[in-house]
């Protein structure tokens, strides 16, 4: 099994940026839990962070020519303004494609309401911490290993 987690701008920033909504732990701190995670899980993992939008669709596209088994992408604001994302998303399919936000989008400011990439991902996954990350590789461990998909299943 083999799966990229992608995090796109401003997350490298954890620990410091609104502690209030993101809490104190690092970027380093969800790159050793999701480390640490694959490991007990027998999951070959690469995790990337950018602040620019084309490296997010690079390794997108990259995924996908390279076989990886699935994506969990945190794409940070991008989720509500980026259409070269979703347009990335949509074109990899079948690939599964997990979104995950560490906060709870949908009780935020009413801009974070709107995902662009969540009409192309198996599952979106908000409110759940660093642990939404955890959540996201099992969800894809889980497809993987169901052969049929049926429509809403996850």
């Amino acid at each position: 099994m083999k799966i990229i987690i992608i995090n796109g701008p401003n997350l490298n920033m954890l620990g410091i940026r609104e502690k209030n909504i993101y809490g104190r732990q690092t970027y380093a701190d969800l790159i050793q839990m999701i480390e640490e995670e694959a490991d007990r899980e027998k999951i070959e993992v690469i995790c990337r962070q950018s602040n620019h939008e084309g490296d997010l669709v690079d390794w997108i596209q990259e995924a996908y020519f390279q076989k990886y088994d699935g994506i969990v992408i945190n794409p940070g604001a991008y989720t509500h303004t980026s259409i070269a994302l979703a347009d990335a998303v949509k074109a990899i399919a079948p690939l599964p494609v997990v979104e995950v936000h560490i906060s709870d989008i949908s009780t935020r400011e009413d801009f974070r309401k709107i995902s662009y990439e969540a009409p192309y991902c198996i599952r979106q996954i908000k409110g759940m911490g660093f642990n939404g990350y955890i959540e996201a590789m099992h969800t894809i461990m889980d497809y993987v290993s169901n052969p049929v998909h049926p429509k809403g299943s996850l």
